[in-house]
């Protein structure tokens, strides 16, 4: 009796043993056997060690309980203290917001194009009032002759690289397993760049599966960081023959858009892939004729906010997720296209906005005409996308 209250003393004194030691407990086996004595003990030695099993289970929950709360409180204190951080990360310079693409990059939602710049050395001149003025994303492409330009603006502003998103796209010429990747680095010597931030395959003719394999491996190889398909609404099948054959799936759709022509179909068709829609002529481009700075209820919605016709259609775009690269070499357009982050239309004004959709695109071109066009020619045809 008295080793057994012994060694319950023992074993509370001692929280990590658990039994009485080998010795003490054949010698209680052997002078108790035949009596309830030691079934009493054994039943004890259950008791104690489920407290014991209990204090730790109590223990740890405390302890992870503790840990929890001020892994909690740092959080939160990191929330609170880079809070303006995050909003920066989310917005260039010039407040313009980014968007997310869905290989996590982050991208300036507004740009330059540059389709149409009536030379390479002002292509580089309007670059630079560009990104004097707060632009983050140039829009080029290899047809549009003016990648050079392009290039010796981002050199010469003074703006580090990575600040500046670089758009291109790739011809039909220069598709094909074998044949893109030679390209590529060709854009990127006319350019004086290391990497191209997004790459287009510009027209759905040719060899654009060839072409987009070799563009899957120049993401692989540092040279690309995101892949985009241009014009690929022109019919289903070279939609779905993108989306089936890649590997790196399309993080960017390029297709005319504007408030006469808001493309709610292809939208929804492309939703599913989480692919942004960019939209080239934004404004309507020259083929419109001026229409949409004409529209009644543009020029009554920019009245009322003391903005041009052009900058309520921008900031359309850019409340309805869509990012927009309006194409200008005049400084003063350059400039006023930017200045749409200071405000908002209200809801009433985007459902009439949203009210002018007619599907009514200002570029029609059949996917056949575009192949007796484009393949095995590098020029654009003038005013043709």
């Amino acid at each position: 009796r008295l080793s057994l209250v012994g060694s319950e003393m023992c074993i509370r004194d001692r929280p990590h043993s658990f039994s009485l030691p080998l010795q003490c407990r054949n010698k209680l086996q052997a002078e108790c056997r035949g009596s309830n004595l030691f079934e009493d003990y054994a039943e004890a030695q259950r008791l104690l060690y489920a407290k014991r099993k209990q204090r730790q289970c109590t223990i740890k929950t405390d302890n992870e309980m503790k840990k929890k709360f001020f892994t909690g409180l740092v959080v939160l204190a990191s929330m609170i203290c880079s809070t303006s951080f995050a909003q920066d990360i989310y917005k260039t310079a010039a407040n313009v917001p980014m968007v997310q693409l869905n290989n996590g990059i982050l991208m300036p939602q507004f740009g330059l194009g540059t389709f149409l710049q009536p030379s390479d050395e002002v292509c580089e001149q309007s670059c630079l009032t560009a990104l004097k003025a707060g632009y983050r994303h140039i829009d080029t492409a290899h047809a549009y002759n003016d990648e050079a330009g392009v290039g010796r603006a981002v050199k010469a502003s003074g703006i580090p690289r990575e600040e500046i998103w670089i758009t291109s796209k790739l011809w039909p010429t220069e598709y094909g397993e074998g044949k893109t990747l030679k390209a590529i680095d060709e854009m990127l010597e006319r350019m004086q760049l290391d990497y191209i931030d997004l790459l287009y395959v510009h027209q759905p003719v040719g060899d654009f599966v060839g072409a987009w394999r070799d563009m899957e491996k120049a993401v692989a190889m540092g040279k690309v960081r995101a892949l985009g398909i241009s014009n690929f609404d022109a019919s289903d099948e070279v939609f779905n023959k993108i989306m089936t054959e890649s590997r790196v799936k399309p993080a960017v759709l390029q297709i005319e858009c504007h408030p006469y022509a808001q493309r709610l179909a292809m939208r929804e068709k492309v939703k599913p892939y989480g692919i942004h829609v960019t939209c080239w002529f934004p404004l309507g481009g020259a083929m419109s004729n001026g229409a949409l700075f004409k529209d009644p209820t543009i020029i009554a919605i920019a009245e009322a906010h003391g903005k041009t016709p052009a900058q309520v259609i921008l900031r359309w775009h850019m409340q309805e997720g869509f990012s927009a690269i309006p194409g200008a070499s005049n400084p003063d357009y350059i400039k006023e296209n930017i200045e749409i982050f200071d405000f908002e239309l209200t809801n009433d004004e985007m459902i009439q906005m949203r009210g002018l959709n007619k599907e009514k695109r200002f570029f029609n071109m059949s996917l056949e005409e575009k192949e007796r066009a484009y393949v095995g020619k590098m020029q654009i045809p003038t005013q043709q996308k």
